[in-house]
């Protein structure tokens, strides 16, 4: 049976303010979002629990995003496991679901299934891109893995390339309720101190591996003790509380931060969706020639192409392709006659 709390916070997002700390948050749970979109996919455990991970760090990130704009997250390394993406697309309007996405690369022969899957992307770099519609330069900011879990590595992104001391509290896995099949659930808390932390630095470089800022390098005073007694507060939270369906996201912001005066705001629905389409694709192959779509043309005489994402499988044929086209999408011969 599904309880209405379940209803209420699965596959949501819900924001909050911690008023006297000057910190913000939100507090997340992917429940069915979270199964479709690695039901996109046949990933070794390993790979899956890392998309997991990378896909609720993304649902809590984007939430702050306008209408329309667009959040990437990327994660690359030199080991087997080789690319983590994430694509957040923010609501099309007011009320409106915010649609997420992913996808995973890694080498199948190096990968070790049973061992730690973090230490299996090796030396590479966290990446987050902000695509702010048409007519807007993209924002990209980059930093080196570092730590010990991608979680690890967002704290330090923002601590980083945002001066924003940050924190991430995560739980996710495969999970069932009685009389259920097993499932992904994952819940999650973030918490980041209200910009500007402070306007200097309190060190040229960061106490952190390799140099990195942490949050005690931006955080002094008074918003060094707000910032550790709400950390104090988060390492209370349990597992269960995180991605238990019948505990109520206000219930335990109430619960871990009341004497902190949270104020929440409008929580945002999360929904599987991939932007792909035939057109896109077809966009996309505008750039070759008629010789490089030939090189693409199967012995069946077509192309094909798959999204990384969805598994979306597209089949054209060669003579609508490129920027030499000889048909047009519909079959139609360029000088207007019918294919």
């Amino acid at each position: 049976m599904t309880t209405l709390s379940q209803i209420a916070w699965d596959d949501t997002v819900l924001p909050f303010q911690l008023d006297r700390s000057d910190i913000r948050g939100r507090l997340a749970r992917l429940d069915g979002v979270l199964d479709q979109v690695l039901a996109q996919h046949d990933y070794p455990a390993v790979v899956e629990a890392l998309v997991a991970e990378v896909a609720l760090l993304t649902a809590m990130i984007g939430q702050t995003m306008k209408l329309r704009w667009k959040l990437s997250l990327q994660v690359r390394g030199d080991g087997p496991i080789r690319i983590i993406a994430t694509d957040y697309y923010a609501p099309s309007e007011d009320g409106g679901p915010a649609r997420i996405r992913a996808w995973a690369s890694f080498d199948k022969e190096r990968l070790d299934e049973a061992g730690p899957g973090f230490e299996q992307i090796g030396k590479g770099y966290f990446a987050l891109l902000i695509d702010q519609g048409q007519g807007n330069k993209p924002y990209q900011g980059i930093t080196p893995l570092s730590g010990d879990s991608l979680t690890s590595c967002a704290e330090a992104y923002f601590a980083q390339s945002e001066q924003l001391p940050t924190r991430f509290e995560l739980a996710f896995g495969r999970a069932s309720l009685p009389g259920q099949s097993e499932s992904w659930r994952a819940g999650g808390a973030m918490l980041q101190h209200m910009p500007p932390a402070s306007p200097f630095l309190k060190a040229e470089e960061g106490s952190g591996e390799g140099g990195l800022l942490k949050p005690e390098d931006i955080l002094d005073g008074e918003e060094g003790e707000n910032w550790n007694r709400a950390n104090v507060l988060l390492d209370t939270v349990e597992e269960i509380e995180l991605i238990g369906p019948r505990v109520q996201a206000t219930d335990l912001l109430v619960r871990l931060f009341h004497e902190e005066a949270p104020r929440v705001f409008d929580p945002q629905r999360v929904e599987f969706g991939c932007s792909c389409s035939e057109d896109r694709v077809r966009d996309s192959l505008s750039i070759y020639s008629a010789k490089d779509i030939a090189y693409m043309t199967t012995d069946e005489g077509t192309v094909t192409a798959d999204c990384q994402f969805c598994g979306a499988h597209y089949i054209f044929d060669p003579k609508t392709l490129g920027f030499e086209p000889t048909k047009t999408p519909d079959g139609t011969e360029k000088d207007g006659k019918d294919a």
